[in-house]
C-alpha cells in the first residue's frame, strides 16, 4: 500500500515534550516516506516542544504539516475541527505519547480494506484497555524490541474481532462513517477519550463495526483518561455501556489471540536482510 493510499495521520500535540519527541521519532521510523501527517497544536506546545517540532519538520521524509491555534479551543472541539477539515478521508488519530511500531499504518489501512463495514480499527497496545497486551485492562511496560512486536503482530491471522468501542492510543476512523455519525460531540465531552467512545457507539448503532486490528501494535506511556463529568455524560447517553464494558473485561474474548501473540513473539525470526541495491 503506497503512502498516498494510507490514512492521514493526525497527531494532537500535547504538553509532554519528551513524549512528543519519542512519538515523532517512532512515527518517522515506522511509517512510509510521503505519508500525510498533520500535527495539530491546540496551543499546547511550549518553547521546547516547538523546537522539537521545528527540527523534526526540517528533517522528516513524511508529508507533514503543523498548525497551531493562538488560544486553546478545547481537546474535543479542536480535534473535531481537524477531522472535519479532513473531509471524507480515512484518518488515524495517534495519541501524543504513543510509540507506533514499524508497519503500523499499513496494517491499519489493510484492516479497513478487508471489510467496508469497519468504522474504527484499534491496534494492540501495552496500555490499550480492552486492546491491551499481554493482559486485558492492565498497563504493561512498552516493548523493548518494536520490530519484533511488529513482525509478530503482522503474522497474526487478520480476523478483526469486535471491540466494545475504539481506544484512544491509536485509532483508524473511516471518514464516511465518521461523517454519517456526525463527528465528535464537543458540547457533551471534554476529553478525546470519552468523545471517541461516544462516536464509536453512535457508529455501531448505524451498523458499522469497531474492531481490533490484531496485526498492528502501538505502545503508549499510559492510558487515556476522561475529564470530570465525561463518564456521567456517557452513562446518561448510553445506559448499557458500563455493564457491557465490564462484561467484556471479565469474559476477555480476546484471550486466545493474546496467547497466540505470545507464541509468535517466541518464534518470530529476525527481519529479512535487505537485498544489495547494487547487484
Amino acid at each position: 500500500m503506497n503512502a498516498a493510499a494510507l490514512p492521514v495521520v493526525v497527531l494532537p500535540v500535547g504538553v509532554d515534550d519528551d513524549a512528543l519527541d519519542a512519538c515523532l521519532g517512532a512515527l518517522e521510523a515506522g511509517t512510509p516516506p510521503g505519508t500525510r501527517v498533520w500535527l495539530a497544536d491546540d496551543a499546547q506546545a511550549g518553547p521546547r516542544g516547538l523546537a522539537i517540532i521545528e527540527r523534526w519538520l526540517e528533517r522528516t521524509a513524511l508529508q507533514a504539516h503543523y498548525t497551531r491555534r493562538q488560544r486553546m479551543f478545547g481537546e474535543v472541539a479542536h480535534l473535531d475541527e481537524v477531522l472535519q477539515a479532513c473531509g471524507n478521508a480515512d484518518v488515524v488519530v495517534l495519541a501524543p505519547d504513543a510509540i507506533p511500531t514499524p508497519g503500523w499504518l499499513q496494517q491499519l489501512g489493510a484492516c479497513f480494506a478487508r471489510d467496508a463495514a469497519i468504522a474504527t480499527a484499534t491496534p494492540w497496545s501495552n496500555a490499550g484497555e480492552t486492546a491491551s497486551w499481554p493482559r486485558i485492562g492492565e498497563i504493561a511496560p512498552a516493548p523493548d524490541d518494536a520490530g519484533q512486536f511488529a513482525r509478530a503482530c503482522a503474522a497474526m491471522p487478520p480476523l478483526h474481532p469486535e471491540l466494545p468501542a475504539a481506544v484512544s492510543h491509536a485509532v483508524a476512523l473511516r471518514g464516511s462513517a465518521r461523517k454519517r455519525a456526525g463527528g465528535l460531540d464537543a458540547a457533551s465531552y471534554g476529553s478525546w477519550y470519552a468523545a471517541l467512545i461516544d462516536l464509536s457507539l453512535r457508529m455501531s448503532g448505524l451498523g458499522w463495526r469497531n474492531v481490533l486490528c490484531e496485526t498492528a501494535f502501538v505502545a503508549r506511556v499510559g492510558e487515556g483518561a476522561p475529564f470530570d463529568g465525561d463518564l456521567d455524560a456517557l452513562a446518561a447517553r448510553w445506559p448499557a455501556w458500563h455493564a457491557r464494558l465490564a462484561q467484556f473485561l471479565m469474559d476477555d474474548p480476546l484471550h486466545a489471540m493474546r496467547a497466540q501473540l505470545v507464541q509468535l513473539l517466541a518464534t518470530v525470526g529476525p527481519p529479512m536482510p535487505q537485498r544489495d541495491l547494487f547487484t
